[in-house]
């Protein structure tokens, strides 16, 4: 909608989670329907939301753990209307080297085996679905009991997201993965969110 939107960038960094755009607005400009793209936060420097009603779309960006996750609600039809050659990207370059999680690094931070890891992410993820499968994958890549904290909002996003509770819940089997009790899974969640976890 260029005759009605400016182009805005919004970036973010761990310790950095700003409450307005790069050019320091918080709308889409003082165009006719500018203000059909906002920012706001609920907790500043952990939680901004960046809705483009326009677009039927809602981003969120959250900092947990010493880390950034997002949710994303966005209309099909838009999510498929670009190419890999448009510049419309959520993660241009990658993680930054001091947000990489290093196989080496790992036994330092204090690792943490599966069962323990389960055990953790079961208390605040009673259902054993891709949230707690992703959860279990990040404790125990990680090592950091914190990452709980991250699937947990994640999960609360996709409550608010979805008009159909029935569909909050995604299995392995849903996906068509037959699930073992030695099987870590770490799904897509279907354009509601994406984990990235960057390992050197």
């Amino acid at each position: 909608m260029q005759e009605c939107i400016d182009q805005k960038v919004y970036q973010a960094e761990v310790d950095n989670l700003p409450a307005a755009f790069e050019d320091g607005s918080i709308n889409g400009g003082h165009r006719p329907g500018g203000s059909s793209l906002s920012i706001r936060t609920a907790n500043p420097g952990n939680h901004v939301e960046i809705r483009a009603a326009y677009i039927g779309t809602t981003i969120i960006i959250r900092q947990s753990a010493g880390q950034l996750s997002f949710s994303i609600k966005v209309a099909e039809d838009v999510a498929r209307a670009f190419s890999a050659e448009q510049d419309l990207q959520l993660c241009v370059g990658g993680c930054p080297p001091s947000q990489r999680l290093s196989r080496s690094d790992r036994s330092r931070r204090g690792a943490i085996n599966i069962d323990t890891a389960k055990q953790l992410c079961k208390e605040g993820l009673p259902v054993e679905d891709a949230y707690f499968h992703s959860c279990v994958f990040d404790v125990l890549i990680s090592g950091d009991p914190n990452f709980t904290m991250a699937a947990q909002a994640a999960l609360e996003d996709a409550r608010a997201f979805l008009p159909d509770l029935e569909k909050l819940h995604l299995f392995p089997s849903d996906a068509g993965v037959p699930l073992s009790s030695g099987t870590l899974l770490a799904p897509l969640m279907s354009g509601l969110f994406v984990l990235w976890l960057c390992i050197q």
